[in-house]
């Protein structure tokens, strides 16, 4: 053993040519898609790293492991079910070889960069307003809950006013006011659009995130009505405000209906991919409708949509969030006993350790076991101020015809006199223009959401509460 030892230190000699920023685009078919590795050593001596991908808004998802055997670098991280391995060119300056994540196998080359190099790779993001700013910006704290104060900006359009107002609320998952995800700022771009053309706009962190406080993993869609209700009582109080409503993405919009309902000072709701189908339908469409866009095998979705509702009636069936643990955790594991490893590789990071735990995390998390249950119509019923309904005809998310028809019912089913409805061709859950509407897509499209999207919520809520002439 002792003739081994100096050969330690030579393969540590070797492994730090690897360590380092590495960057490079891997084409997906959809378009390029920038991914930055930083690989480095512990204090123990381990090998270690991050991944980064810019476009998505990523940084810093760790690695599960680095190694290094027989020349070759392998890089995974298992709850995404990725693994690149790579050689290093012989000046040292560049990887190449295979990035698989699920099915997908993809040459990739990624080049060594200094850490400043890597970190000027941001996303081109025409839209994102740039200053000086035709309006009043302000920073607002709004107290909603005995513990959640949540931190804000209030955009008021110039003049005297009174203006009509605009609460955004953003969709599932925690964000910051202006909605961040996938490298865009979705609700920085309404929030502009619509105080340029005279709306005032406040637009606020969800509970627990960024400067808000609260705890974000604790709150299901009612505890958003709280804070969203708390956001329309604080724009009130002033007296260049008259008419203010709910403008709510996705979950947002099942959160704008929910507050009309609970409270008279909500005069409008435009809900922007808002649900009007109960929150298992959505997640079961949802699932179907984008694994077959990524050309998933029939047979693959159907598995998993079985997987989907023996885990949905256990949520429904089960209070306690400790058994319903169990019992997922025991229906994953019967499942994916019989499958062989290809079919297990197949079915990528749902067949993982990770993958299943974060399914039993997923399952008894509040937020989850409410909008599971939760059907939108019966409040949609009870809403009787103006309502806007847009869905992008490319939705993969929440499926837009049947959506809009069962919102549009409901509102009717309840005498509401001034429902709008409109399906916007070729857009998709972003309201982005987009080839398909795969959410793979968001991050590569550098438009954020679409002229034709903004200007129909400005219109509308002008045409109703625009300047009194």
């Amino acid at each position: 053993a002792m003739a081994g030892l100096p050969m330690v230190g030579a393969a540590q000699q070797s492994d730090n040519e690897y360590l380092g920023t590495w960057q490079g685009s891997l084409d997906t078919g959809h378009g390029t898609l920038r991914l930055v590795l930083h690989v480095e050593r512990s204090p123990a001596g381990a090998l270690e790293g991050t991944m980064d991908s810019p476009d998505q808004g990523a940084r810093g998802i760790p690695a599960t492991s680095v190694s290094i055997a027989d020349g070759a670098l392998t890089f995974s991280i298992e709850r995404i079910a990725m693994t690149y391995v790579a050689k290093l060119s012989t000046d040292g300056r560049t990887l190449s070889g295979t990035f698989r994540q699920g099915q997908a196998e993809l040459p990739l080359e990624l080049a060594q960069v200094t850490a400043e190099e890597s970190a000027a790779a941001t996303p081109d993001r025409p839209q994102n307003p740039k200053p000086p700013f035709p309006y009043r910006s302000e920073e607002v704290e709004i107290h909603s809950a005995p513990d959640v104060t949540l931190a804000g900006t209030r955009t008021l359009p110039p003049g005297e006013g009174p203006f009509p107002a605009a609460v955004l609320v953003t969709g599932s998952g925690p964000q910051d006011r202006d909605e961040s995800l996938m490298g865009h700022k979705p609700f920085l771009v309404l929030a502009d659009h619509l105080t340029r053309h005279g709306i005032a706009v406040l637009r606020y962190d969800d509970r627990g995130v960024a400067k808000s406080t609260g705890t974000f993993a604790a709150a299901t869609s009612e505890d958003f009505v709280t804070d969203a209700l708390a956001a329309v009582t604080f724009l009130h109080a002033r007296s260049d405000i008259d008419a203010v409503g709910i403008v709510g993405h996705s979950e947002g919009g099942l959160v704008g209906p929910m507050a009309a309902v609970r409270s008279d000072q909500v005069d409008y709701v435009v809900m922007q991919a808002g649900p009007g189908l109960p929150g298992a339908e959505i997640i079961q469409m949802q699932g179907a409708l984008i694994a077959r866009a990524a050309g998933t095998p029939e047979e693959e979705i159907a598995f998993n949509q079985k997987v989907q509702q023996r885990i949905f009636s256990i949520v429904e069936s089960t209070q306690d969030s400790a058994t319903i643990a169990r019992r997922v955790q025991e229906e994953l594991e019967r499942t994916m006993a019989p499958l062989t490893p290809e079919q297990r590789a197949r079915l990528g990071p749902v067949a993982t350790s990770a993958g299943m735990e974060a399914q039993v995390k997923q399952a008894t998390s509040p937020w989850f076991r409410f909008f599971l249950t939760y059907d939108p119509r019966p409040t949609l019923e009870k809403v009787k101020v103006p309502v806007l309904a847009l869905n992008g005809g490319h939705d993969l998310q929440v499926p837009p015809e049947a959506d809009l028809r069962e919102v549009a019912a409901a509102l009717k089913r309840g005498g509401n006199p001034d429902v709008t409805t409109r399906l916007l061709p070729g857009l998709n859950h972003l309201f982005q223009k987009a080839p398909t509407g795969s959410p793979a897509e968001y991050a590569q499209i550098s438009e954020t959401m679409n002229p034709v999207a903004l200007e129909a919520v400005s219109s509308w809520i002008l045409q109703r509460f625009g300047a009194k002439h």
